[in-house]
């Protein structure tokens, strides 16, 4: 195809960036941040550094899929959103660079953060920018191999929660691990749907998935278990602070999504599984974030928020 052939508008590339995943980005810093707070050691302007590291890689890693599935022929029969490299709407090399500018964005605000906090978190983010890449990119990519799932749990779980709250406080706390283990559950559960959602075409283009590899019946199984661990997760968090309870508010929706995908929803049935899953991880977090910042007052007064 030639320049003009291609007909991506900036709606395209917004909806490209798949904003129903945002939630992924958002809540591990909400999580973090009320972590630290719970000590008193929440601080406003890293917050803000940190949502936009981890906002952009998960827009960075969501053009990379896109291209690089694009190029390889795996979203050529696709069930779900509409992606630019695929359909032919944006050519290959718009949507990598696309990716690389989100990649430079995280880059920038994580050197920043890191020079606020911790100079070794430099190191941490090329290994987060270099995860997002080859999830789908290069020879070899691990997301095809069953570990998108796994990478999601570590580095929009672990790896986000915990590195926002070390760089507000200056410690990782039971807490903050905790709050860590339930936003990446239920995270990785939001991309195995998707897998689950896709297991048919992946199948055929030699794409082996988490979903494919357990196949349709234990990964749904493995999808309600991960999308219910947060709220395991909020009974233990009680010990330490009881208005996380709070936290169960997220469960009806929870369980919409997990009855949804355990009664055998198939191919676009199971696309407002993901929204679902989303705006629980998202009510989750925030009760649980604030559920912190009150029980931390209980406990650890005076609760100091310095905007720099």
């Amino acid at each position: 195809m030639t320049s003009d052939s291609y007909s991506a508008t900036a709606r395209d590339f917004y909806d490209a960036a798949r904003p129903h995943t945002w939630a992924n980005a958002f809540a591990p810093v909400i999580a973090g941040t009320g972590a630290a707070a719970f000590f008193g050691g929440a601080h406003l302007g890293r917050a803000v550094l940190a949502l936009i590291v981890s906002w952009a890689l998960i827009v960075g890693v969501n053009y990379a899929n896109d291209y690089s599935d694009g190029i390889r022929g795996t979203d050529d029969d696709r069930t779900g959103p509409t992606r630019l490299t695929a359909s032919g709407l944006a050519a290959p090399e718009q949507v990598k660079a696309a990716a690389f500018i989100a990649f430079f964005v995280a880059a920038v605000a994580g050197i920043i953060l890191a020079v606020m906090s911790a100079w070794w978190l430099i190191l941490v983010g090329a290994v987060c920018i270099a995860a997002a890449w080859f999830y789908t990119g290069g020879k070899n990519p691990y997301g095809y191999q069953g570990l998108g799932e796994l990478a999601v749990f570590i580095f929009f779980g672990l790896v986000a929660v915990m590195g926002t709250e070390f760089t507000q406080s200056g410690r990782v706390s039971v807490v903050g691990f905790l709050c860590a283990v339930a936003v990446g559950s239920i995270s990785a559960a939001v991309n195995l749907a998707n897998n689950i959602r896709d297991i048919p075409t992946d199948t055929v283009a030699g794409k082996n998935t988490l979903a494919v590899r357990l196949g349709d019946a234990k990964a749904r199984r493995l999808f309600a278990a991960l999308t219910m661990a947060p709220f395991v997760m909020t009974f233990v968090l009680a010990i330490f602070s009881l208005p996380t309870l709070a936290a169960l508010l997220a469960l009806p929706l929870a369980l919409a999504s997990v009855l949804k995908v355990l009664r055998g929803a198939q191919g676009p049935a199971l696309i407002p599984v993901l929204g679902l899953n989303g705006k629980a991880m998202l009510v989750w977090t925030v009760a649980t974030a604030v559920a912190l910042v009150v029980g931390g007052g209980m406990w650890y007064a005076p609760m100091y928020y310095p905007l720099v």
